[in-house]
């Protein structure tokens, strides 16, 4: 067998956003992905569902791996034959001993790949809106190990040079000896009214930063009790926090949000939610699957000619429907003699994927609202195809019937229940590290109502905030016991995002 190939992967500094599209790339061919600690766990979802997932973190002393055995992993893997996708927080070749794994494969001869990433110095420094250069304070900047005892008689650093030589440092890994770096740098010349930041968890939403001088900032960071891992920048760039300071100004900056919607369709309401600042847990309570049986959609597709309305509830019915338009050798042509009802922009929308203008869109995304669009219609002796998920609210078909039309409701897709990662979520309960939850069906809301007993309703979701994309949800967290604070006028992923940054505004 052949020897596979390695891919050192830059992760960049948390937000995982930052990957560039070279090192997305490479995690999507990879058979093998062995990741640290400080690669966002969100970047595997570049990886194939196939893919071997190897985590080898070390975190402050606990080592799931020490180097020398994920060094042997990754020869291991390679010599099998497999392409690995070694992803290392920030940037490979800065403090991420990139450069020791690479020489291991040199040695044994192993085709391989450095991917550069975003440095954690770089990335960080930029969130916290301090450039670590500008013309009027600094042209040198240098990055330093700040995990280096600086009491130690043979130090790599020439703490001499360094203190009054370069204009920008940046010390990674140094918060536990933060009292010793800057008694150093004042020891060899520093100003102690040298400005500082020290950044932890740089780039994503848990972003703390504390500010001060080289004279005080170690004692303010022992008052925040501040923990690795974190970022270290000294120097007079500092200054310019106070006006460039971007990030931590997000109107959700700060805040955790559960997104309890099933992972095909959540990406939308991540990414809105991740743009206004927040952090998002994503626990979907319930996943989009084909019918157990095709036999209802089928009968409609193949008589398509024959109905006067094709009537489309959601984006999933859409997808689903058209997934199996083609697999029986049809294309949108089948389409030509029907008219076409979207529930909502975004359904409207997808339609329009396909080539598709609809015909009507009701001002408001719920079955009541498209009754009374129906109703201005002759719908007399109409035939209408609904495809529709299993267990769909009656009140659409049941007042079209009402109105002449001959409906034929066929089963597009199921929503069943899911929790893959149930106790981390208890957890993030527990710890009170939820501020928000995010519910955008009926379905969504009933099925994370049964993860918990009565007892863990009442001591973990009690006062939990809660945000429902539209009155029928609303509703269905009502009638199982949760208080809602959040709920949009306008019923869509954007709307329940608006709703939710104005919610926050107000308090």
């Amino acid at each position: 067998m052949s020897t596979g190939k390695v891919y050192l992967i830059g992760a960049g500094p948390g937000d995982p956003g930052l990957i560039t599209l070279k090192g997305a790339s490479c995690l999507q061919k990879a058979d093998v992905v062995i990741y640290d600690f400080l690669a966002s766990r969100k970047l595997l979802t570049h990886a194939r569902k196939d893919a071997e997932i190897i985590y080898v973190g070390k975190r402050g002393g606990a080592h799931t791996c020490s180097q020398a055995q994920i060094n042997e992993l990754i020869v291991e893997k390679a010599k099998a034959g497999l392409t690995v996708a070694r992803l290392k927080g920030g940037d490979p070749f800065i403090f991420g001993r990139g450069g020791e794994e690479a020489e291991v494969l040199v040695a044994e001869d192993i085709l391989f790949e450095i991917v550069p990433g975003v440095s954690s110095a770089v990335g960080v420094a930029a969130y916290a809106g301090i450039p670590i250069t500008h013309r009027r304070y600094t042209a040198t900047v240098a990055f330093i190990t700040g995990h280096e005892d600086p009491t130690k008689e043979n130090s790599n650093v020439d703490w001499e040079k360094i203190s009054t030589g370069i204009g920008t440092l940046l010390f990674f890994m140094g918060v536990k000896n933060i009292d010793r770096i800057t008694e150093k740098l004042i020891t060899h010349g520093r100003s102690p009214d040298t400005p500082v930041a020290v950044v932890r968890w740089g780039t994503t939403g848990k972003q703390t930063t504390i500010s001060g001088t080289l004279s005080n900032v170690a004692q303010r960071v022992k008052e925040a009790e501040l923990k690795p891992p974190a970022i270290i920048i000294v120097g007079e760039v500092v200054k310019l926090r106070s006006i460039l300071n971007w990030f931590e100004q997000k109107p959700l900056f700060g805040k955790t949000v559960l997104v309890t919607r099933a992972r095909q369709q959540a990406s939308n309401l991540v990414d809105q939610l991740q743009e206004l600042g927040a952090e998002c847990l994503e626990a979907p309570t319930i996943e989009v699957v084909p019918p157990d049986d095709w036999a209802s959609l089928d009968k409609g597709i193949d008589n398509l000619a024959g109905y006067d309305w094709l009537v489309f509830s959601s984006v999933n019915g859409v997808r689903f429907f058209f997934e199996r338009l083609y697999a029986k050798g049809k294309d949108v042509r089948a389409l030509r003699d029907v008219k076409l009802c979207a529930v909502g922009s975004s359904t409207a929308k997808e339609l329009e994927t396909f080539g598709l203008r609809t015909d009507m869109v009701p001002n408001t995304y719920k079955a009541e609202s498209i009754v009374e669009e129906f109703k201005k219609e002759d719908m007399k002796g109409k035939r209408v195809l609904l495809p529709r998920p299993k267990e769909a609210r009656p009140v659409l078909p049941l007042e079209l019937k009402k109105m002449g039309a001959i409906v034929d409701e066929v089963t597009a897709y199921c929503t069943v229940p899911v929790c893959h990662n149930l106790e981390e979520l208890k957890e993030h309960l527990k710890e009170k590290k939820i501020d928000l939850v995010t519910f955008t069906s009926s379905s969504t809301v009933k099925n994370f109502k049964k993860l918990f007993t009565d007892e863990e309703t009442r001591t973990l979701l009690a006062d939990m905030i809660i945000a429902a994309i539209g009155p029928i949800t609303a509703d269905t967290a009502k009638e199982l016991g949760f208080k809602v604070a959040i709920t949009p006028e306008k019923y869509t992923i954007e709307g329940l995002c608006n709703a939710i940054e104005r919610y926050y505004q107000k308090k």
